[in-house]
């Protein structure tokens, strides 16, 4: 069992607190990501685990073994870097096998491994080059080859990716969600980037000023967000937010703004809501663009359209604040250049408390 478990995990420099009391269990074989905005906690919190920061409270235990007072080194633990942290002067096999060297495994061994890793990462070409002479996928593969070789209990991940192009990333992502179904080694990986955070994880943990908002698969985060800040932060576009007043009428409950109402689906926090502000939150995927004159739908005025290819971002303002719908070109960019509206099924706006801006209880939809 190679689990991790963060019990109420506090670190402070001085009289600043930087981590709150935090409290995760990450599952035998797990891949978790934590993903927040700069100067979360999100690496902190990692480089605790790893044995790099003191804890300042808490317990962090690692295959069942409280590890607080216990040297990065003997924590069974690896860490790929953001910077790969290669060495210049040695070639990729000599990177590769510097753990190994350091524990006096015997040549065989070493050369055993390094072939294996080398296999499973397309570096068996490149055994004999420095790091000067590889590309940056390559030497992240090489920092990665690494880790493997001493086969840790945990593997866990500080943003290795941020250096990366865009093409680069999208395809390192896939080799690493590739190397951990093959491997099956318990995972902790930092980002800010929430696609990858959406890609890779099994679960995904929110973080915010030193804390947790929400944890769950990338799914029920991207459809049940516990709150605004993270409806907000994952999903790309992110979730547009409008601050409405809920109403009663004969049809149900509709949420007026600016002129504007949408219907609303029926919950039990509702009734208790009426006459109150409240936040509204509509994906960007979720909002069917129409044009003027369609009955029912929302007035906007279309500002840009930036086009993606088989999809198109069409960025309008509504009441005066933006607003972003994800729609598809399908071949035609001159019909979503005459949007000026949008309609959305009830059912998949999401309601928040206007003050709190905690989501309204009895809205959560399947994954």
């Amino acid at each position: 069992m190679s689990g991790v478990q963060l019990d109420s995990i506090v670190k402070r420099y001085g009289a600043v607190q930087v981590v709150h009391g935090i409290d995760l269990d990450v599952a035998e074989k797990e891949f978790v990501v934590l993903v927040g905005p700069s100067g979360c906690g999100k690496s902190t919190t990692l480089r605790m685990v790893a044995g790099l920061e003191e804890i300042s409270d808490g317990e962090v235990t690692i295959d069942g073994r409280m590890v607080n007072r216990v040297a990065p080194k003997d924590r069974d633990v690896a860490m790929v870097f953001q910077n790969y942290a290669l060495y210049p002067h040695l070639n990729v096999a000599e990177n590769i096998a510097f753990g190994l060297r350091i524990r006096r495994e015997s040549k065989q061994a070493i050369k055993q491994s390094i072939d294996e890793v080398a296999g499973i990462l397309g570096l068996t070409d490149y055994l004999d080059r420095r790091p000067a002479d590889l590309s940056g996928g390559q030497r992240q593969r090489v920092a990665m080859g690494r880790a493997i070789v001493r086969r840790p209990k945990v593997f866990l991940f500080d943003e290795p990716l941020s250096n990366l192009d865009a093409k680069l990333r999208t395809q390192m992502r896939a080799e690493i969600k590739r190397l951990h179904n093959r491997l099956g080694v318990t995972s902790i990986y930092v980002t800010h980037d929430q696609v990858e955070a959406m890609t890779l994880a099994d679960r995904i943990v929110v973080m915010h000023d030193g804390r947790i908002e929400q944890v769950g698969t990338p799914m029920e985060l991207f459809l049940n967000p516990v709150n605004t800040f993270v409806a907000g932060f994952l999903g790309s576009p992110p979730m547009n937010q409008i601050r409405a007043k809920v109403e009663k009428t004969e049809a149900g409950f509709v949420a007026h703004f600016s002129g504007n109402s949408l219907p609303l689906a029926s919950l039990g926090d509702l009734e208790t809501r009426v006459g109150q502000e409240v936040t509204l939150g509509i994906r960007p995927e979720y909002a069917s663009p129409v044009v003027a004159g369609t009955p029912g739908a929302v007035g906007i005025e279309l500002d840009l359209v930036e086009t993606l290819g088989s999809e198109a971002l069409l960025h309008a303002l509504l009441a005066g604040d933006p607003f972003v719908i994800k729609a598809e070109t399908l071949g035609n960019l001159r019909a979503l250049d005459e949007v000026a509206g949008f309609t959305i099924a009830p059912e998949l706006i999401r309601i928040f408390d206007g003050e709190t801006g905690v989501a309204l209880a009895g809205q959560d939809r399947a994954a």
